[in-house]
Order: structure tokens, then sequence, then C-alpha cells
């Protein structure tokens, strides 16, 4: 039976390899994203003259969203997401663009800020089809395996 609610995304009955580990894969890409977004937190705490010290839980947030939000706009993947060869696609299929990569970091934010989304998004992910969380559900998104390219 043919899905036309997402169209433009690989089936994952008969292209399941594009959907494979991807939960495991999504996992070992945040933790590559949140050292990388500390690190850069971190990095502009001295050119406050320290004073982000003060709004630094605030400071992560913005820094986080700005670099979610750019990176899954320019490529479809945060580079956790590069590194583990996994990205975003919009129910068309396509990469997501700036509003789509903005979507996403605010529903990702969303579910973060409200802790029991984040156990659902965990479990739709691992018990459904296409390993879509909370957002990608909402928006039509999946994370699925970057085509190799030869």
């Amino acid at each position: 039976m043919l899905d036309d609610t997402y169209p433009g995304l690989p089936d994952p009955e008969r292209e399941a390899e594009f959907y494979a580990d991807v939960p495991m894969k999504r996992f070992f890409a945040w933790l590559v994203d949140v050292v990388l977004i500390t690190l850069l937190t971190a990095l502009l705490v001295p050119l406050t003259l320290f004073t982000a010290l003060f709004y630094l839980p605030l400071l992560y947030f913005v820094v986080s969203f700005l670099y979610r939000t750019v990176t899954l706009a320019r490529g479809s993947a945060t580079p956790g997401m590069r590194l583990t060869a996994i990205e975003i696609r919009d129910r068309a299929g396509r990469p997501l663009d700036l509003m789509g990569g903005f979507l996403h970091t605010t529903g990702y934010a969303i579910s973060w800020a409200v802790f029991p989304l984040q156990l659902i998004s965990g479990g739709l992910m691992l018990g459904t089809s296409r390993a879509q969380g909370l957002t990608d559900h909402v928006l039509g998104t999946a994370a699925i395996n970057r085509a190799a390219r030869y």
C-alpha cells in the first residue's frame, strides 16, 4: 500500500535501509552537537567579559537554537548528523530550508522544555516505521540515512 502522507520520503517497507539505525545515529549526533554547542558557548563567555556567567543558560539556549537552525538550513543536517551520515528531509523529500530548520528547531526546543514531550518523541523514534520523533510527525519530516555519493 502506497503512503500518500509522505510522497517524497523513502518507503519504510521497500527501502528500509534509509531508516536503518536512525534512532541510534540521531542519539550519537545529538551528543556530538551538544559538545559542539557547549564549546561554542564557552568560547563566547570571555567575549562578554564573563558577564555571560550570569545568564549562561540563556546564552546556551540561544547558541543552540541558532546552531541547529542554521546548520539544518544549510544542508539539512547538523554537524553531528553529518558525522553519523543522516539528514532531515521534508514530506516531499527535499532538504530543509531556513523556515524548515527554524520550525524543526522550535519543535525540538518545545520538546525539551516540556519533559513528557521528549519521552513521547523518543518513543516514537523507536516505535514508528520511519523513526520519526514528535516534531517530525508534526512537520512531516524524517531523518534518513544519506545516500552514498559516488
